[in-house]
C-alpha cells in the first residue's frame, strides 16, 4: 500500500516530455531521442513553450494543450520552474513524474522548491521520482525516461540505485553478460518516492525476478525495513551500501555505543532484513548475473566439472572463504560418470574429465551432477584446448541444462580466457545461464546465492512474546527515578537490578558509603572478593584503577578501597564517589569473558550486540549486531557470526558453553530495548558464559529521557497486547495477531473452506494457499500490516481479519475471511468491527475494502458496520468505505 500510482510509473498509458529539445547534446535533446526510440507502444507527447516540432513529432506549448492525459510526465527543466508544472499536470490527471532537474540539494532556495513540488504534487495524489536523477527506464514496456547513453535489453532484474551513476555504470556492463531489466529506477533526492515504496511494488511485481538495490543511506528505517523484508520473502534482493569505511559511532560511555559504527548497523539491518549485502560493484553484477537468470541455492554444496585441473583446484580454493562446501560424491554417481568419463578422469570432485573430452561429454556429465541428490549446484569450467570446441563444450552444458527445465538446480559457469571464448559466453547469456570470467568470480557468485539462502531463512524468523520480565514495574519505576534526578546513568546496584528484571542471572553486590563498610560487607562474604568504586562520573572503572580483584577478608579490603579514594583523587579529582561495590569473586576457569550490550542507532533504533569481552574488548573488536526484537534462533546466529563463538563451541578439555543461556540474554536486552526506549546504551562486561550458563559480573546502563529525535525501533515487536479471548456462537475464541508458524494452520483453513468462499476472498481462480503466499500472509510487520485471527482451543483458525495501511497512514484497506462452516455466527462481524477499532486508534481516517459483486453476505456485514457501498475500479467489485472518528492511540 505503499504504491499509490505506481503503477502510472511503471505501466503508463500516455507519457508527457516537458522540458523537450532539439538542441544536440542537450538534456533535453538526449531524453526526447530516448523516449521517442524506445518503442513506447502509447502516445510520446512533448512539451516547450517554443512548440514546433521535433523529429517529426508535435511540441505543445503548454501542457493544457496535451490531445490526452499524461500518465507519467518527465520532467527535465530549471529547477524553479517544476512546482508550477506540477501543479499544471495533476489538474491535467496526472499521476506520477520522473523530474530530472537538479537544483534541488537541501539548503536555502533549493529546500523550499522541493517543498513546493511536493506541495504542488499532494492534492492530486500524484507521485515524484527524483527529482535530480538520472531518469526511470523500464525495457519491458520500452521506456527510456532517462538522459542514460544506452537502452538496456528486457529482462527480469529490477535496478534501484541512489546514484545515477551506478545506475549508467550497470547499463553498460549488463549487454555483454547477457543481463536483462525489468525496470530501472534512479531516486536521486527521493523528496517523495523513496526506495521503500520501490521495494514494495517490486515485490509484487510478476515480471520481476530478483532486485539489486545501491544505497547511500535510509531515511525512515522502519519504512525501509519493513518493505525490505516483503521484497525478500519473494525474491532475492542484493544491495551495495556506500560509506563502509566511514566513521562509526563514538561514545565514551560504553563500549557497545564505540564498537556499534553505523555501517555495522546497516550491515545487521540488512542481513535481519534478507538481503544479499556486497562490497563491491563487481560482486553486485555477479549477482546480478545470477539473479537475472533466476537461479536460487538450495544448499552449499558444489559439484565443479573441468576439463583442466587448475582450474577446478582455484575454485576449491575460493569455496571455504565463500562460505561454501565441495559435494561429496556419493558410489552411485561416482559410477555413473566412471560409465562416461575417459579412463584416467580425477574419480572425484572436482570431476576433471581431461583437457581432450569431447564436447558432448559435457553434457553427459552435466546431467550426472545434477541428478546427483548429494549436489545442490554445478559450476562447470572449461579450459580452451586445440583439440576440443569451448563453444561446442558450452552448447553441451546449455543442452544439458535445458533439458533439465526449469527447475534444475543452480548451473553457473566459466569458461576460462577471452577471444576464444567470447561466443560460449554470448551462447550461456542467450540461455539464461550465468557466466564469468574466472571461477573466483564464479566461486563469488555460488557463495552470495547461499548467503542469499541464509539470509532468506532467517526472514521467518518472527519473534513470538517471550516471558517477558520478571519485574517490569520495577525496571522502569529505577529509570524513571534517575531521570526525575537529572541523571544520565544507573549506578552499579541500579543497572543489576534492571538487568534482574529482565531475567538476567547477575552477581550479587553489597554497597558501602565508606572503605570501612566494604571491609564489613567483605567480612560477611565467603572467600575472596572484587571490590569496585561506586562513582556516577565514572563509566569504565578500571582505566583509573577503580577494580580490585581477589580481596580477601575485611581488612585487606578496606586498605584497597582507602588506597582506591587516594588514585581516583588524583587521576580524577572532579568525579564524585559515590562509595563502593563489594561482590563475591566469581571463578569460573573455562568461562569466556564476553561483551553484550545494547546502544541507540541515529536510523536503525536500539541495537543489541554480542562478542568477545574484557578490558581489550576495542581491540579485539570482535562483534555481532542485530535489531530487535530477537528470538533464540536469531540470538544465535549472532553469537554464530563472532570470532570467540569457535571458543564457546568447547575445545580440548573445555565442554561447549550454555548457547542457550547467552541467547536469553541477547532476547531480554531485545525485550528491554523494546519495553524502556529511555536506555539509551548498555554494557555488560564482562558477561561470563560456559558450560553452567551465564552471568553478568559488571554492567552499565544509560538513560535519556525520549524526545521527537529518538530513534524508534526499526522492526515492531508482536503486539501481545492485542490478543483477547471471547465469545462466540456459545464457544470461547482467542483473538490474536497473526504469526509466521501460523501458516500451516492458515492453509488449512483455505483448505476447508468451499470453493465459493476462496474465490470471494482471493480471486483469481485460487484454490489453495502456496507455501509462497501463506509465508506472505503471515509473516506481516505489525506497522503498517495486522492480521487477526480467530483460534478454538483446539488451535484451529476460524477466521482472519486484515489490515493494510497506505503510507501516508489517512487510509488502510481491510479483507476479511472466515472458514466456511463457521460464517453465520457473527465471528466475521467481531473481526471486521476488531480491524476497524485498531485503525481508530492509529489514527486512520478511512477504512475500505473491494468486495465482490456476488459476495453479498461481506456486504452486509460491512454495511451493519457503518461501511458505505461505493463504486470500485473493477466494476465486478463493490468497494465498502468507512470514515473513522481516530481514537486516542493505545501506549
Amino acid at each position: 500500500m505503499t504504491t499509490r500510482n505506481l503503477d502510472a510509473l511503471f505501466e503508463p498509458r500516455a507519457i508527457a516530455f516537458v522540458g523537450a529539445s532539439a538542441r544536440p547534446g542537450s538534456v533535453g535533446e538526449v531524453i526526447t531521442r530516448n523516449l521517442l526510440s524506445a518503442g513506447f507502444s502509447g502516445p510520446v507527447m512533448l512539451v516547450n513553450p517554443k512548440g514546433g516540432e521535433i523529429q517529426g513529432q508535435a511540441v505543445h506549448a503548454r501542457i493544457e494543450d496535451l490531445p490526452q492525459v499524461p500518465d507519467l510526465a518527465v520532467i527535465a527543466t530549471p529547477a524553479e520552474t517544476v512546482p508550477a508544472l506540477v501543479t499544471a499536470l495533476g489538474q491535467k490527471g496526472c499521476r506520477a513524474a520522473v523530474v530530472i532537474s537538479a537544483g534541488f540539494e537541501s539548503g536555502g532556495r533549493e529546500a523550499e522548491l522541493k517543498q513546493a513540488v511536493l506541495d504542488a504534487a499532494r492534492p492530486h495524489l500524484m507521485r515524484i521520482v527524483g527529482p535530480n536523477c538520472l531518469g526511470f527506464l523500464s525495457p519491458l514496456h520500452r521506456i527510456n525516461a532517462s538522459f542514460a547513453h544506452r537502452m538496456p535489453q528486457a529482462g527480469h532484474l529490477a535496478l534501484v540505485a541512489q546514484s545515477g551513476a551506478v545506475a549508467a555504470a550497470a547499463l553498460d556492463w549488463a549487454p555483454p553478460h547477457g543481463v536483462g531489466f525489468s525496470h530501472i529506477v534512479t531516486v536521486g533526492d527521493s523528496a517523495d518516492v523513496d526506495v521503500g515504496d520501490l521495494l514494495d511494488y517490486l515485490a509484487l511485481d510478476a515480471e520481476t525476478d530478483g532486485i539489486v538495490l545501491y544505497l547511500e543511506g535510509v531515511a525512515d528505517a522502519r519504512k525501509f525495513m519493513s518493505a525490505a523484508r516483503a521484497a525478500a520473502r519473494s525474491k532475492p534482493v542484493a544491495v551495495i551500501k556506500s560509506g563502509r569505511s566511514s566513521a562509526g559511532a563514538k561514545a565514551a560511555f560504553s563500549h557497545t555505543g564505540a564498537l556499534a559504527g553505523a555501517d555495522a548497523v546497516y550491515d545487521a539491518a540488512f542481513r535481519r532484513a534478507g538481503l544479499l549485502r556486497v562490497d563491491t560493484l563487481a560482486e553486485l553484477f555477479e549477482a546480478a548475473q545470477a539473479f537475472s537468470a533466476g537461479v536460487r541455492s538450495s544448499g552449499d554444496r558444489l559439484a565443479i566439472l573441468t576439463n583442466g585441473g587448475g582450474a577446478g583446484v582455484l575454485a576449491v580454493d575460493a569455496l571455504e572463504g565463500a562460505g561454501a562446501a565441495l559435494a561429496e560424491l556419493s558410489a552411485e554417481t561416482l559410477a555413473a560418470l566412471d560409465g562416461i568419463a575417459p579412463a584416467h578422469w580425477s574419480r572425484r570432485n572436482p570431476v576433471d574429465i581431461l583437457g581432450d573430452a569431447h564436447p558432448a561429454l559435457y553434457g553427459q556429465a552435466m546431467e550426472v551432477l545434477m541428478h546427483a541428490p548429494e549436489v545442490d549446484a554445478v559450476l562447470a569450467l572449461n579450459c580452451p584446448v586445440a583439440v576440443a570446441s569451448s563453444t561446442e563444450a558450452a552448447k553441451a552444458t546449455a543442452d544439458a541444462v535445458a533439458r533439465a527445465g526449469r527447475r534444475h538446480k543452480p548451473v553457473l559457469t566459466a569458461w576460462l580466457g577471452e577471444a576464444g571464448t567470447a561466443d560460449a559466453r554470448s551462447l550461456f547469456a542467450t540461455s539464461r545461464i550465468p557466466t564469468y570470467d574466472t571461477p573466483e568470480q564464479a566461486i563469488t557468485a555460488f557463495g552470495q546465492l547461499v548467503r542469499a539462502r541464509r539470509t532468506h531463512e532467517l526472514l521467518v524468523e518472527a519473534p513470538p512474546p517471550g516471558p517477558g520480565p520478571t519485574d517490569p514495574t520495577t525496571a522502569r519505576k529505577i529509570v524513571e527515578d534517575a531521570l526525575r534526578q537529572g541523571r544520565t546513568a544507573l549506578t552499579d546496584p541500579e543497572a543489576r537490578a534492571v538487568l534482574r528484571a529482565y531475567g538476567v542471572p547477575v552477581v550479587e553486590s553489597q554497597s558501602a558509603a565508606t572503605p570501612g563498610g566494604a571491609g564489613l560487607a567483605a567480612g560477611r562474604m565467603e572467600g575472596k572478593v572484587v571490590l569496585k568504586i561506586l562513582s556516577r562520573d565514572i563509566s569504565h572503572k578500571s582505566d583509573v584503577g577503580g577494580v580490585r580483584l581477589g580481596l580477601e577478608g575485611a581488612s585487606e579490603t578496606e586498605l584497597a578501597a582507602r588506597d582506591m579514594l587516594g588514585r581516583i583523587a588524583k587521576l580524577r579529582p572532579e568525579a564524585r564517589v559515590d562509595g563502593f561495590i563489594v561482590e563475591p569473586m566469581i571463578e569460573r576457569p573455562n568461562a569466556e569473558e564476553l561483551l553484550a550490550g545494547l546502544v541507540q542507532d541515529p536510523t536503525f533504533g536500539p541495537v543489541v550486540m554480542v562478542g568477545q569481552g574484557g578490558v581489550a574488548v576495542q581491540v579485539t573488536a570482535d562483534r555481532a549486531l542485530g535489531l530487535p526484537p530477537l528470538n533464540s534462533a536469531l540470538a544465535r546466529d549472532m553469537v554464530a557470526r563472532t570470532r570467540v563463538s569457535k571458543l564457546l563451541a568447547g575445545y580440548r578439555d573445555r565442554p561447549p558453553a550454555d548457547l542457550e543461556a547467552l541467547a536469553r540474554v541477547l532476547v531480554a536486552l531485545g525485550d528491554l530495548a523494546s519495553d524502556l526506549p529511555e536506555v539509551t546504551e548498555l554494557d555488560i562486561n564482562p558477561l561470563l558464559c560456559d558450560a553452567e550458563g551465564v552471568i553478568a559480573v559488571d554492567a552499565r546502563i544509560g538513560v535519556r529521557t525520549p524526545d521527537a529525535q529518538t530513534p524508534r525501533l526499526a522492526i515492531l515487536p508482536y503486539p501481545a497486547q492485542l490478543a483477547r479471548d471471547i465469545e462466540v456462537g456459545g464457544e470461547t475464541l482467542r483473538i490474536r495477531p497473526i504469526r509466521p508458524t501460523d501458516a500451516d494452520r492458515l492453509c488449512e483453513m483455505v483448505d476447508l473452506s468451499s470453493d465459493r468462499d476462496v474465490r470471494l476472498r482471493f480471486s483469481g481462480g485460487l484454490r489453495r494457499l502456496t507455501p509462497d503466499l501463506a509465508r506472505r500472509l503471515t509473516q506481516i510487520d505489525y506497522d503498517r500490516h495486522i492480521a487477526l485471527i480467530a483460534e478454538n482451543p483446539a488451535g484451529e483458525i476460524l477466521g482472519v481479519g486484515r489490515l493494510v495501511c497506505a503510507p501516508e497512514g489517512d487510509s488502510a484497506e481491510f479483507a476479511l475471511m472466515v472458514r466456511s462452516d463457521r460464517q453465520a455466527r457473527g465471528l466475521g462481524s467481531f473481526l471486521l468491527q476488531a480491524v476497524v477499532d485498531y485503525a481508530a486508534a492509529k489514527g486512520i481516517a478511512t477504512v475500505w475494502g473491494d468486495v465482490a459483486r456476488d459476495n453479498e453476505r461481506m456486504r452486509e456485514v460491512a454495511a451493519h458496520l457503518g461501511f458505505v457501498a461505493e463504486a470500485a475500479h473493477d466494476t465486478a467489485r463493490v468497494r465498502m468505505t468507512r470514515r473513522l472518528e481516530a481514537q486516542p492511540a493505545e501506549a
